[in-house]
């Protein structure tokens, strides 16, 4: 199995899932959020900060003009959002994909434009609205270790 479907009917839903992730990842790890302005991306980054212990000083918000910002907690997080980068070279060009093999946690926003920077270890989450309150969530587990890893958390 490569991929799984999961729904979040509430914002409390998806800091489950979030917390889960969370409680999962390694030093080196890179979630990829993907879908539409609106979909629940900043948001579960910001329950995955939570569940990363980083210090409730520290507001997490959608880094879309300074594109990376980088959290103190178990294991550093490096949230980006490549929304305002047209593609990879850009990405290239500013450094960012070394950020993806250090021991932190990668969490990138909009990282289909990285392209094949990204690595074939990252887990994707692809977010859909289904409705106001409802997310679909497409759950790509790549090439790592993440379905065995979450394997016992999901319906696989």
């Amino acid at each position: 199995m490569t991929s799984i479907t999961v729904y979040l009917n509430t914002v409390s839903e998806t800091g489950e899932l979030a917390h889960i992730l969370a409680r999962l990842a390694l030093p080196g790890d890179v979630i990829c959020l993907s879908g539409d302005l609106g979909a629940g991306k900043t948001t579960l980054t910001q329950q995955l900060a939570r569940g990363l212990e980083v210090p409730e000083s520290c507001y997490v918000t959608s880094p879309s003009f300074s594109i990376m910002q980088e959290y103190p907690g178990r294991i550093p997080l490096y949230h980006f959002d490549f929304y305002r980068l047209s593609d990879e070279t850009e990405v290239e060009d500013l450094g960012f994909e070394e950020f993806f093999y250090l021991s932190g946690l990668s969490v990138i926003e909009w990282s289909e434009r990285a392209g094949s920077l990204i690595p074939d270890t990252r887990l994707l989450l692809k977010m859909t609205i289904e409705n106001e309150s409802v997310r679909r969530v497409e759950i790509d587990f790549g090439n790592g270790s993440w379905e065995e890893r979450l394997r016992s958390y999901l319906p696989l």
